[in-house]
């Protein structure tokens, strides 16, 4: 996945805005105002940091050695950096973003994630 890419999907998705509050490379993804992703999409290797079931967390990074890590900068509990690079399949990566975005819009009340046609 080209950094191209990997911003496109990360826009994708409904009510999404990237923000650069760090600085001007560093992208933050936000649905309604909650990061659900960071990336410096210039950067080698590609990383993005994405939030996480715990319990998932530990065993995507047992499976991914090494390519899914603790969130580098971010609780490490509810955070997993993942490099994005052929070693990963981009399907997965898809899944992580968009069960990133899913456990953000979980967490907004009620009425936000009814505008967002999110159960």
């Amino acid at each position: 996945m080209t950094p191209k890419e990997l911003r496109a999907f990360c826009l994708s998705f409904n009510a999404v805005e990237e923000d650069f509050p760090f600085n001007p490379e560093t992208s933050v993804f936000k649905v309604l105002g909650k990061m659900f992703a960071l990336t410096a999409l210039g950067a080698r290797p590609l990383t993005i940091n994405l939030k996480c079931d715990p319990e998932d967390a530990i065993r995507l990074r047992g499976e991914h050695e090494g390519l899914v890590v603790a969130g580098w900068h971010m609780n490490k509990r509810h955070w997993n950096t993942v490099t994005v690079d052929d070693r990963l399949p981009d399907r997965l990566v898809r899944e992580l973003i968009e069960d990133s975005y899913d456990l953000v819009v979980a967490g907004l009340p009620r009425a936000e994630r009814l505008r967002l046609d999110r159960p």
